[in-house]
């Protein structure tokens, strides 16, 4: 029952104990204590926030590579669309130029065949001259008086004419 109802002493005792406690504690330990709560209070405050800016900057970036992305896209379809149209020009040049060239080869062979054509229509009218001279040659020697004699030579020389 000591322990229900203690006595006046003991009670001065453990207050006057437990002041002096209180008096160290707070003048010792107490700002110390405080400080570091304070600073660890900080040091949170500063890992939040730190940690919110670089999930800010990382949302940043993400949206900074999409971005960039997207571009890349871009240029690669324009780089490709390019490509395309250069090599469709090339292709259009080249057809362009085999067929001009095909062209003038066509007239060149065309000229060349009417060359040979009229150098050929020449010697067969220089022939037939000479072939007609002759004839006319041969037949004015002969003696004119006898008209069939003239004709059946005419014959002869017009078989003749035809089997060369």
């Amino acid at each position: 029952m000591e322990l229900l109802n203690p006595g006046v002493g003991l009670l001065v005792w453990t207050l006057l104990a437990f002041l002096v406690v209180f008096f160290l504690l707070k003048s010792f330990a107490w700002k110390p204590i405080l400080a570091s709560l304070k600073e660890r209070e900080t040091g949170i405050a500063d890992a939040i926030a730190s940690a919110d800016k670089v999930k800010a900057e990382m949302a940043a970036l993400k949206n900074e590579n999409e971005a960039m992305m997207a571009r890349a896209r871009e240029e690669r379809a324009v780089m490709i669309k390019e490509a395309k149209e250069t090599a469709d020009k090339m292709v259009s040049d080249a057809k362009d130029k085999a067929k001009s060239e095909y062209d003038r080869i066509v007239a060149e062979a065309q000229s060349a065949i009417m060359q040979q054509k009229n150098a050929a229509l020449t010697d067969v009218k220089n022939q037939v001259g000479t072939l007609v001279i002759e004839v006319a040659e041969k037949v004015l020697s002969r003696e004119l008086s006898n008209k069939g004699d003239q004709e059946n030579y005419i014959k002869q020389l017009a078989e003749a004419v035809k089997l060369n």
